[in-house]
């Protein structure tokens, strides 16, 4: 039996429409120092079918399961095998959603990984950390020097 979700903008899903849940490394950069957190994010079609293609990402593990296990009306639920520290992903509720979504149009993605299934087989990698809170500061240095004669009519 399908439930339909609880949300206004999702009459279109159920709680057993297919999704796939990553568990990433990123920092937080925090007083100078950068701490390392696990966050729990929901991973589109496309994203799932690079990283089963052996791309570098920050995903420790991939977990394929249903809407309804994860999201039960407004509550997030902590998905099995995943650690009790990890935190949810910022809004992680809509990013959820429209993961899932994705699956919807391109079913031939669910294929990657069966339903109830975790992969730990990722080209898992740090080297190009992910800073949650990085702040981009720009300054007149960023600016791009141009010659003197470009807007000059010769």
């Amino acid at each position: 039996m399908t439930t339909t979700i609880s949300y206004a903008d999702a009459t279109d899903l159920n709680t057993e429409d297919y999704i796939v849940l990553g568990l990433a490394t990123c920092f937080y950069k925090e007083d100078g120092e950068v701490h390392q957190i696990e966050v729990i994010e929901p991973i589109p079609s496309a994203a799932l079918e690079a990283i089963c293609k052996q791309i570098p990402t920050s995903y420790r593990l991939i977990y394929a399961t249903t809407l309804g296990s994860v999201l039960e009306g407004d509550k997030l639920l902590l998905p099995a095998g995943f650690p009790e520290s990890a935190q949810f992903g910022d809004e992680f509720p809509l990013r959820l959603l429209s993961a899932a979504r994705t699956y919807k149009r391109r079913e031939v993605a669910q294929t990657l990984i069966p339903l109830g299934t975790t992969k730990t087989d990722l080209n898992y990698s740090t080297e190009r950390k992910r800073v949650l809170n990085a702040a981009r500061v720009v300054t007149k240095d960023d600016n791009v020097k141009q010659h003197s004669h470009t807007h000059k009519v010769l």
